[in-house]
């Protein structure tokens, strides 16, 4: 027969360790950068709102201007939500890793994740960053047609975004063969085709692109 004087003690220890755990969870889902092994991965790792299935939510029209594209890409990633942590630890509208950050120069993820001019110059930054290290992609693929999708400079882009540069190559010289899915099964030719034609020629590749925070 158990003790009541045994019982009381180890009910109170079973409290103690199901309250403590509860509270790192919550500490760490508050949190958001909590990142651990998954630190290294560099580029975006999709979130719970990327579904095709969405429920329909009116969006600027700006046509194929380079605003279209950043605005298409935000609503892509994140619904445009500023503040957004995924539970991957990736943030803001664009939904950025902390080593691609620190790439183009961002330190401050809370302030990253308060300062929509950060976000978007950060966005800025890995388009030229990525350009670059498509160049010879962009000049080579542009124009030809890979699983009845058109290829663009601005697709090309847009899929280094989703999965990175050297994914998009991949694909590229397997002639579509080779595709990145992400965990909700958005693929690299969804994003060629869904950012095609958008004019992004403004932004010049530079492999050592920053964000100027001055």
């Amino acid at each position: 027969m158990i003790k009541k004087g045994s019982y009381l003690i180890g009910l109170t220890l079973l409290v103690l360790v199901v309250s403590s755990g509860f509270i790192t969870f919550k500490e760490e889902k508050l949190e958001g950068f909590h990142l651990g092994n998954l630190e290294v991965i560099k580029y975006h790792v999709p979130n719970e709102y990327e579904n095709e299935e969405v429920i329909p939510v009116k969006v600027p029209q700006v046509g194929k201007s380079f605003a279209g594209f950043a605005q298409k890409m935000a609503y892509k990633e994140s619904r445009g939500i500023l503040h957004l942590v995924n539970p991957y630890g990736y943030m803001g509208k664009y939904q950025f890793g902390r080593s691609t950050l620190r790439t183009v120069g961002i330190y401050d993820f809370q302030e990253f994740l308060r300062n929509a001019e950060w976000q978007d110059e950060a966005f800025k930054a890995l388009i030229a960053r990525n350009k670059w290290e498509l160049r010879k992609e962009i000049e080579k693929y542009c124009g030809r047609v890979i699983n009845g999708v058109e290829i663009t400079e601005s697709g090309l882009v847009a899929a280094a975004h989703l999965g990175g540069a050297g994914s998009v190559k991949k694909y590229l010289r397997s002639n579509g063969r080779n595709g990145f899915k992400d965990g909700f099964g958005t693929s690299l030719s969804s994003y060629i085709r869904k950012f095609s034609n958008y004019d992004i020629s403004h932004i010049k590749a530079n492999a050592n692109a920053k964000v100027d925070l001055d």
